[in-house]
C-alpha cells in the first residue's frame, strides 16, 4: 500500500462518522413524528381534564379587580427565556380573625416558582384547587426592566403562553390594561 491509500482508508471511515453525526443532528431538529404529536395530544387532554375540576371563571369577581396586589389566582411573569408562576395559596384558617394582618400575611402564602413554556401545563395543573378562587383565569403580565434587545424573545414567549393556556382552556387576563387574551 502506498502512502496516500493509506492515509485515504484511515481518513474515509472519520469522514464517514463525521457525516453520520450531521445526519444525526438534522434529526435531532426534524418534524415531531406521529408518535410524539399522539403522545403531546394525549398529555393536552389529561392536563384539560385534570383542569377540569376548576369552574370556569366568573368576570363580574376578576374584571373588578386592577392591581396585582388584590389578584388572588395564579399570576405568570413571561421573561425571555422563562416564566415565574406565583400562586397564592388558600389560608388554612377560615375565620375573619385577623385576615392580612401581622399574624396572616398575604404574602407569606405566596410561591414563586421558575419555569419553562415546555412545563407550563404540568406547572398549572399542579396548582391547587383552592388557589383559583374567580375560576380559570390566570393573570399574565410581561416582565418589568426588559432591555429592548430582549423585547422580542418576551413577546414571542408571551404568545407561546397565551397559546398553551387557551389550549388548556384557561382564561387569561391582562391586569395591565384589562383586557382578556
Amino acid at each position: 500500500m502506498n502512502p496516500r491509500s493509506l492515509s485515504l482508508a484511515f481518513a474515509l471511515p472519520s469522514l464517514l462518522l463525521i457525516l453520520s453525526g450531521c445526519h444525526g443532528h438534522a434529526n435531532a431538529t426534524a418534524a415531531p413524528t406521529r408518535a410524539q404529536l399522539d403522545a403531546q395530544r394525549v398529555q393536552l387532554e389529561t392536563q384539560r381534564e385534570q383542569l377540569d375540576r376548576i369552574p370556569p371563571p366568573s368576570k363580574s369577581t376578576f374584571m373588578a379587580i386592577h392591581s396585582f396586589d388584590s389578584w388572588q389566582n395564579p399570576v405568570l411573569t413571561v421573561q425571555p427565556s422563562m416564566l415565574e408562576l406565583q400562586i397564592t395559596l388558600a389560608d388554612a384558617n377560615t375565620t375573619n380573625l385577623g385576615v392580612g394582618g401581622m399574624l396572616r400575611p398575604i404574602g407569606a402564602r405566596r410561591q414563586e416558582l421558575n419555569i419553562t413554556a415546555d412545563t407550563l401545563g404540568d406547572a398549572i395543573t399542579a396548582v391547587p384547587e383552592s388557589s383559583w378562587p374567580y375560576g380559570r383565569v390566570v393573570a399574565i403580565e410581561e416582565a418589568n426592566k426588559t432591555p429592548h434587545s430582549a423585547e422580542p424573545a418576551v413577546r414571542r414567549n408571551l404568545e407561546v403562553t397565551i397559546n398553551k393556556l387557551n389550549d388548556l382552556g384557561i382564561v387569561v387576563y391582562d391586569l395591565s390594561d384589562g383586557k382578556l387574551q
